[in-house]
């Protein structure tokens, strides 16, 4: 079964094409180490709740927009590959690299994970 990577960052609204050069450029990568299909969502119809929301939960300031992202990979055991090679100190590959394409957006702020899929239809 698939794996699932997903993330919820705040991007400043200005910087909307400058993370749609980031994404198509990092996410030509993950496809290259095996990811089987990228989404990169920029929030249209995303309310405030009155406990949380994606708006709290990034911290999203009222210039930024919500983005939510995920990555299907075919099963874990690609995904760990992936990612292990792109950590690695010594990958060269400049297409990830934060001097060549840096993030427009605050890191720090990124909710991110790996899930299971228990029901697919």
């Amino acid at each position: 079964m698939s794996y699932i990577d997903g993330f919820v960052i705040a991007v400043p609204t200005a910087n909307k094409q400058k993370f749609i050069d980031h994404a198509n450029m990092a996410d030509v990568v993950f496809k290259e180490m095996g990811a089987l299909r990228i989404l990169e969502c920029w929030a249209d119809d995303v309310p405030d709740g009155k406990v949380t929301h994606f708006r709290r939960a990034v911290q999203a300031q009222e210039d930024e927009t919500v983005v939510f992202s995920w990555i299907e990979w075919p099963d874990k055991e690609t995904r760990d590959a992936a990612f292990k090679k792109m950590m690695d100190p010594n990958n060269t590959d400049e297409r990830m690299s934060q001097e060549k394409n840096p993030m427009p957006f605050d890191g720090k702020r990124m909710i991110f994970g790996g899930f299971r899929p228990i029901v697919e239809i």
